[in-house]
């Protein structure tokens, strides 16, 4: 039985600043070590990750290699590229998490909540019955996968399912 991780969430310190200076999405493109690289796939156009602060198991992150901050700055090849992805990832999370739902969508701007500049989408898996006594009560979420083994096991899911179909080389 694998083991269940009560996940202390301290985003707080991350929001407030204490993060890597520059870019943390180009820090990852770029193979940098200030940042956490939990990337389960990547292409000439784009890179998906585990998010490092996930709502739920199988919490992905979408975007572009280039820096860019708004989403009417893709190219006709990103514009592609990216629903191509989507695609593949929901089925892929299907799959290994048989969610009930999901949440999907971009958050472009500060003030629409996105604490990160550089572009990217977030592919949130949802579950019935969700919010749990720790939620209410110590202001902390249970998750039941830390983000390292989701993207271990998103990473099998990524070589089998590319190695079978050969989409996106």
């Amino acid at each position: 039985m694998e083991k269940e991780y009560f996940f202390n969430f301290d985003k707080m310190k991350y929001v407030q600043g204490t993060r890597p200076e520059g870019c943390i999405l180009c820090h990852i493109r770029d193979k940098n070590p200030v940042s956490i690289d939990l990337t389960v796939y990547r292409n000439d156009l784009f890179i998906v990750t585990v998010n490092l602060y996930p709502y739920n198991p199988g919490h992905l992150m979408i975007f572009p290699v280039q820096h860019i901050e708004d989403v009417r700055e893709y190219s006709e090849d990103e514009d592609r590229g990216f629903l191509q992805l989507n695609r593949i990832f929901l089925n892929i999370l299907d799959k290994l998490y048989q969610p009930s739902g999901y949440n999907l969508g971009y958050n472009m701007g500060l003030t629409s909540g996105a604490s990160i500049k550089h572009l990217h989408y977030h592919m949130i898996p949802r579950y019935p019955r969700e919010l749990g006594v720790a939620d209410l009560i110590a202001g902390k979420r249970v998750l039941v996968e830390d983000p390292r083994r989701t993207r271990k096991r998103l990473q099998q899911a990524v070589r089998k399912f590319f190695n079978s179909n050969r989409l996106l080389g």
